[in-house]
């Protein structure tokens, strides 16, 4: 046991006191003492939460800690909490429906006040328990990760380890300030299996990240079977960046990466680029090019050089086929169709073809998600942007805002995560420029765009690219620490918007990811706790 955990109680009462950020005051007239304190809770919790007060008592858990689902709909909460605690306590951590037992855990979907809506929590803690409270699963699960965080950091660990296991008394309210939360894994140049996008999803889960939008094509591989089109796996699939044996999910595969990713409350958005970066689909399928002939597979990393054929009708019975078995397999609400970078495409047949995949994609009852170039053409009223672009003025994706799309911000010189820290980083590109975890937290997505406001913005997503990215240490690496600035960019209120204290409550994290096993990147810009 080390030290610092050792004295985590102690540490967590000071911390009260002491934590920066949003701290407020409460206090009787001058010279009189406070009855109550109200500040910021210890600086450990990444997103911030939107409100906290702190009591400045500590719960300690002890052997006997139960949790509790008030009601049979936060039973699977509970046990996926329970599981934790399991698993790094070693204590029993029974989970039972009902009345909860004290010096408990209790999760309740009653009693949340309305401003936290579905997705947020009121956690309460007292010498007597924890409580919290959500209006829906999704919130108790959010408030579970608070929770979490405010525990130290060994917690996380995969084996047993000997505590004390506290908790600082105080309230936290909190709810999301934006509605889609999002990271991207570009599984197309380089391929991942099941259990390797499970992992992700566990990490982006504790972040409070609620949608997990996966790259299935692209010039490099095509990573998700059709039935009715099954060379696109078996040979689209075939290969990857630098020429690997790539890979691809059967149906059922892809089923169950949507649903273990509902059971972190995190929405899958599929993406099939499109009409450019598709060389994986033209050369299995011969009939999609002008020419009738299907080029070799693609294994470089350059973009740009492919296209479906717009004038070919063929192209759309196509893509009704794929977006319709795709559809089936999806329970969200969205389905992305690419359409960034396609310069072989002339801009008549681009704004052509966009304006009838959308069209195909709505008929199979899913709102079109498409990077920014999209609204080149016309939109449909529910289709939402994701811009990727660098520079603050887009008039485009600006008038487009204007008469109702709704915007994903990604600009690539800030939310890409295969950006290089700096250039002595070994993994990673650059052309974007460098990304260091103060950069990619500093910024505003509400005020990125001129003329795309807070209105406007649906919310904010991470892209993780995979040229350079071959292994799960690979993502960690440069996912981590960058992610979480950006999970914070989503949910956190701008008014809580702190670089200093984000990156002190960044530094309490690195212990947790240690615990984890996790391969992140030491920035220089963070100080990292000894050991961690």
């Amino acid at each position: 046991m080390r030290l610092r955990d050792a004295l985590t109680g102690t540490a967590t009462v000071l911390a009260l006191l002491l934590a920066g950020g949003s701290a407020q005051a409460s206090a009787g007239p001058p010279g009189a003492a406070p009855d109550r304190v109200a500040a910021a809770l210890p600086n450990t919790v990444v997103p911030v939460p939107a409100s906290t007060v702190a009591d400045g008592t500590v719960l300690t858990l002890g052997p006997s800690v139960a949790v509790t689902a008030e009601t049979a709909a936060a039973r699977g909460v509970a046990d996926h909490l329970a599981t934790v605690l399991r698993t790094s306590t070693g204590y029993a951590v029974p989970v039972t429906v009902g009345a909860p037992a004290p010096g408990g855990i209790a999760l309740s979907l009653s009693g949340a006040p309305a401003s936290v809506g579905p997705e947020g929590y009121r956690l309460t803690t007292t010498t007597g328990g924890v409580v919290i409270r959500a209006q829906q699963p999704a919130g108790l699960f959010h408030g579970v990760q608070t929770l979490l965080q405010l525990m130290p950091p060994a917690v996380m660990s995969p084996g047993v380890r000997p505590g004390p296991w506290t908790v600082p008394g105080g309230t936290v309210t909190d709810q999301p300030r934006f509605a889609y939360r999002g990271a991207m894994l570009d599984v197309a140049r380089h391929f991942f299996t099941v259990a390797q996008v499970e992992r992700y999803i566990d990490q982006l889960a504790l972040y409070k990240i609620n949608t997990l939008h996966l790259h299935l094509s692209d010039d490099q591989g095509w990573r998700i079977a059709v039935t009715s089109r099954p060379r696109l796996a078996e040979h689209g699939g075939s290969t990857q960046v630098g020429g690997g044996p790539g890979g691809h999910y059967t149906q059922a595969d892809y089923t169950a990466l949507v649903q273990y990713a509902a059971s972190r409350f995190i929405t899958v958005v599929p993406e099939i680029d499109m009409p450019g970066h598709t060389n994986a689909a033209l050369s299995s399928y011969a009939e999609l090019n002008c020419d009738g002939v299907a080029p070799p597979l693609y294994t470089g990393t350059q973009v740009g050089f492919s296209s479906l054929c717009v004038p070919l009708e063929e192209t759309y019975r196509f893509i009704d086929q794929v977006v319709g078995e795709l559809a089936a397999l999806t329970p969200g609400p969205y389905l992305h169709i690419g359409g960034d970078e396609a310069a072989s495409t002339p801009a008549a047949d681009y704004r052509t073809f966009i304006e009838r995949a959308q069209r195909i994609v709505a008929a199979h009852g899913k709102t079109v998600v498409g990077w920014h170039e999209i609204t080149r053409a016309t939109p449909l009223p529910s289709t939402v942007a994701q811009f990727w672009g660098t520079t603050r003025i887009d008039t485009t994706l600006a008038n487009a805002a204007a008469q109702g799309t709704k915007v994903v911000m990604s600009p690539a010189n800030l939310a890409y995560l295969d950006m290089k820290y700096d250039r002595r980083t070994p993994l990673g590109l650059s052309w974007a420029g460098y990304i260091e975890v103060d950069k990619a937290y500093d910024w505003d997505p509400a005020a990125r765009v001129t003329g795309v406001g807070e209105s406007a913005v649906l919310g904010v997503e991470a892209p993780l690219w995979t040229e350079t990215v071959v292994t799960p240490a690979d993502i960690d690496y440069l996912a981590f620490p960058r992610l979480p600035a950006l999970a914070e960019l989503g949910w956190s209120p701008w008014s809580t918007h702190d670089l200093a204290s984000f990156k002190r409550r960044l530094g309490a994290q690195g212990p947790r990811w240690k615990a984890l096993g996790m391969n992140y990147y030491r920035s220089p810009k963070i100080s990292w706790p000894l050991g961690s």
